[in-house]
């Protein structure tokens, strides 16, 4: 029992030795504060203007409205804009 203690602590001195060594090589320079928040500033802001774009892209509709022939209605709030033909128009000139 004694000898298998030993041999863990062993173990744990090994590793704690090979993590410490690890991390002491490591030295990549760590932003300041203010560096920190200007990026998270920027990130949070990024994310906002995505949000911002993805509730407009969703359409809103007003309440729904029941006819009297049982029929319902949902309006659109914002109509999505008309589709712009593919074709040009026919050349109404004559020579």
């Amino acid at each position: 029992m004694n000898r298998a203690v030993s041999r863990f602590t062993l173990a744990l001195l090994l590793a704690g030795a090979l993590g410490g060594s690890a991390l002491a090589q490591d030295t990549t320079p760590l932003p300041s504060t203010g560096d920190a928040q200007k990026l998270a500033v920027e990130g949070l802001s990024k994310l906002l203007d995505a949000l911002n774009v993805f509730v407009k892209s969703v359409p809103q509709y007003a309440a729904p409205e029941v006819l009297p022939n049982g029929d319902i209605i949902l309006r659109r709030l914002n109509p999505a804009p008309a589709p712009k033909p593919s074709t040009p128009p026919p050349d109404e000139t004559h020579t």
